[in-house]
C-alpha cells in the first residue's frame, strides 16, 4: 500500500501494524516467558489474552463505525481553520509534537474526570503488564470525548486525515511501552516515553498514582510535574478488581457503578455533576454509599 492511500484511509494503520504487534507478543511469550525471564505479573494467561484481543476488536470496530461522524465534525471545523498548512516533513514533525501535547492532556483528563475514567479504566484494570495489555482498550472512548482533544489541530489548519493518521500512529507507537521484558532504554529515557516510564503509569503504588501520562514524549510530564521514575517494584491493577475476563463486563463495569451512584443520589445538581465529572479518587458519594465503608466503587488506586 502506498503512503498516499494510507493517509486517505488512516483507519487502516493499526490493522496494518497488527502483524508486528502479534509478532512482539509471540516473541515476548516464547523468548521471555518460556525462558523464565519475565516476572509472574507479566505472564500470559489465555483467558486474559483472549479478553484483551476481543476488547481491541470492539474498540477498533467502534472507531470505524463512528469515524464518519467524527470526520464530519473535523471537516466542518476545517473550513474555519486559522492557517493553510501544507504537509511536508517539517509540518509532519510539528503535527506529531502538537498531537502528543494534546494527547498528554487527554490522558491526564482520563484520570482526573470520572466520566472519561469510566472508559479509560478498561486499560488499567489488568493486574498484569505485557504487550497484550496494550490491546486492552474501550469501545466507549468516543462517548467519553477522546476525539474532542484533537479539534485544536484541525482549527490550527492540519487536514483532518493527517490528524487522524498521527493520532493512530501515536497510539500504535505506545504499544511498545507495554512490557516488562525491556528494563531500560538508556539515554532515550530522558526524552521519550519508555516501558519503564509506562510501567509507573500503570502502577497502583502510592507514589505512582497519576504519574507519567506521556504518549511518545516524556517531556510533558517533566514540564507539568507529573513525572515519576521507576524505583519501587510496580503493582498493577485497580482498587476494585473487575474479576472478569468477559469483555462486556470489563467495558461497562465502571459505567454501571457510576450511573448506579448517580441514580441513588438524593443530592442537588452540583452533587450529581460531581459524581460524573469529579476526579474518580475523590468524587462525592451518595448518602447511601456514605453509610457503607469503602462503598465508592471507583476510588482508584491505579489511575
Amino acid at each position: 500500500m502506498d503512503l498516499n492511500r494510507l493517509i486517505d484511509n488512516p483507519e487502516w494503520l493499526l490493522m496494518l501494524l497488527a502483524p508486528l504487534f502479534v509478532t512482539c507478543i509471540l516473541a515476548e511469550y516464547f523468548l521471555g516467558q518460556k525462558r523464565g525471564s519475565l516476572p509472574e505479573n507479566a505472564r500470559y494467561h489465555f483467558a486474559e489474552v483472549a479478553c484483551n484481543f476481543m476488547l481491541a476488536g470492539m474498540h477498533q470496530a467502534t472507531d470505524i463505525l463512528l469515524g464518519l461522524a467524527v470526520a464530519g465534525i473535523y471537516l466542518w471545523l476545517f473550513d474555519w481553520r486559522i492557517f493553510d498548512i501544507s504537509m511536508n516533513w517539517q509540518s509532519f514533525i510539528v503535527l506529531m509534537i502538537l498531537q502528543d501535547f494534546f494527547y498528554y492532556w487527554f490522558h491526564r483528563a482520563s484520570h482526573r474526570v470520572r466520566w472519561m475514567w469510566a472508559a479509560h479504566v478498561v486499560h488499567h484494570s489488568s493486574e498484569r503488564m505485557n504487550f497484550s495489555t496494550a490491546f486492552r482498550q474501550s469501545l466507549m472512548y468516543p462517548l467519553a470525548g477522546m476525539w474532542m482533544f484533537w479539534l485544536p489541530l484541525v482549527v490550527i489548519g492540519f487536514e483532518p486525515k493527517w490528524v487522524v493518521f498521527v493520532v493512530l500512529l501515536n497510539l500504535g507507537l505506545q504499544f511498545f511501552v507495554h512490557t516488562q521484558w525491556i528494563r531500560s532504554l538508556g539515554i532515550l529515557e530522558y526524552i521519550f516515553n519508555t516501558p519503564s516510564h509506562h510501567r509507573v503509569h500503570h502502577g497502583r503504588n502510592a507514589q505512582y498514582i497519576d504519574k507519567n501520562y506521556a504518549g511518545v514524549l516524556i517531556i510533558w510530564d517533566k514540564v507539568f510535574n507529573t513525572f515519576e521514575p521507576e524505583v519501587e517494584t510496580v503493582r498493577y491493577g485497580i482498587s476494585k478488581p473487575v474479576n472478569s475476563f468477559n469483555p462486556i463486563v470489563v467495558t461497562f463495569s465502571e459505567w454501571k457503578a457510576m450511573f448506579q451512584e448517580l441514580f441513588a443520589s438524593q443530592g442537588k445538581l452540583k452533587h450529581k455533576l460531581g459524581i460524573l465529572f469529579s476526579p474518580p479518587s475523590d468524587h462525592p458519594k451518595t448518602d447511601q454509599h456514605e453509610k457503607t465503608e469503602g462503598a465508592s466503587s471507583s476510588k482508584v488506586l491505579n489511575k
